[in-house]
């Protein structure tokens, strides 16, 4: 009796030490609203509390990704010790894709080795192959949203503005304005502007973002510059970009109103060029801005043919203002106003950098 009596309070103080490894840590989840609006900033936290330090435990949960319902992007994970208790928290941000429940049900793996394993790893003792661990894969609370519908892809809060120089300019001079969006809000949805103005050579930079992901969504900016060329007076159209506001909950506009440029007597193209290129030409957009701040000054000043008493031809002036040309932009000009087309090679290459060397840039311009 006696010995039965001994196996049994053995097996039972087995019993009970496997529910004090197995109580060893708790997790808990939560999420910061039970409704969004699609694309609207959803956090999420991850919080694993354990009974001690828990210095033999490792944690794997990374959940990070695109998923086919939403993306889920990581705000910041933080491991530290409350009254001599380990406590490791997770939280990201999701972005719902579609308007309807989405569940987010995420695992964890939780690593735990002996101090032997630790010590043997680390003095390296010639009899150990490995270390020794064990691995739990636990399930996270599921944590459901309902999403609705905004009618747009851009979502948040922003606020516009439009900085502009004086609406007055010579002809050719180009008249500058850049535009700049600040707020919360998925930036990413915001596409470039485009404007057609007739007569008006429009020169555009690549769209510049800046944000910071936080517990609201994406806080930060988005600008674009842009430079108009005209002989004559022409309006910026005015621009209007429909967003969702989180605040109001509808639909709104940011409105830059419509602006009228006068332009003065300058200029003349055939100043600038001796002669126009046949058929015309089009200029690349997305690479072309910022030669426009060298038009209106050196064009007149510093691409001139210096004086000959022997007429040259019209190959050979174009030539001689290749050899003259001081920088990689004043030659970028020079090959843009004789045949874009034909020296689009050389002025990508030039404005992407990958050509840097002036003179193998002339020397490439000639054997074109």
């Amino acid at each position: 009796m006696k010995k039965s009596l001994g196996r049994a309070v053995f097996a039972m103080l087995i019993f009970l030490h496997v529910e004090v490894f197995a109580s060893a840590y708790t997790w808990s989840a939560y999420a910061n609203k039970t409704s969004a609006y699609l694309h609207e900033a959803i956090h999420l936290q991850y919080v694993c509390s354990f009974d001690d330090a828990s210095e033999l435990y490792t944690i794997e949960f990374n959940p990070v990704g695109e998923y086919e319902k939403f993306t889920l992007k990581n705000l910041r994970q933080r491991e530290q010790i409350v009254d001599g208790k380990r406590i490791n928290s997770y939280e990201f941000v999701a972005f719902a894709k579609e308007a309807l429940e989405i569940e987010f049900a995420f695992e964890a793996i939780m690593k735990k080795t002996t101090k032997e394993s630790i010590e043997d790893t680390v003095i390296g003792r010639d009899n150990v192959q490995k270390e020794d661990f064990t691995k739990e894969a636990i399930k996270q609370k599921v944590l459901r949203v309902n999403i609705k519908e905004t009618n747009t892809p851009l979502v948040g809060d922003f606020a516009v503005e439009a900085k502009k120089n004086e609406p007055k300019v010579k002809a050719y001079e180009p008249y500058h304005m850049e535009v700049v969006i600040k707020g919360v809000g998925n930036f990413e949805a915001l596409k470039p502007i485009e404007f057609n103005i007739e007569g008006v050579r429009v020169f555009a930079e690549e769209v510049a973002q800046e944000y910071k992901l936080s517990e609201e969504g994406l806080h930060g900016e988005w600008r674009q510059k842009f430079a108009f060329v005209s002989e004559k007076d022409f309006r910026v159209p005015k621009i209007e970009i429909e967003y969702f506001s989180l605040m109001e909950q509808k639909l709104q506009k940011f409105v830059i109103n419509a602006l009228d440029v006068s332009v003065e007597a300058g200029f003349k193209k055939e100043e600038l060029l001796d002669e126009e290129p046949k058929g015309g030409f089009e200029f690349d957009y997305n690479y072309l801005y910022y030669m426009l701040v060298f038009m209106a000054g050196f064009l007149a000043a510093k691409i001139k043919i210096k004086e000959s008493a022997t007429p040259k031809g019209k190959k050979e002036i174009f030539y001689q203002k290749i050899d003259e040309a001081k920088s990689l932009d004043e030659l970028m000009i020079l090959l843009v106003l004789n045949d874009e087309k034909r020296y689009e090679k050389i002025i990508s290459e030039i404005e992407s950098k990958k050509l840097t060397s002036l003179k193998s840039a002339k020397k490439m311009s000639k054997l074109i």
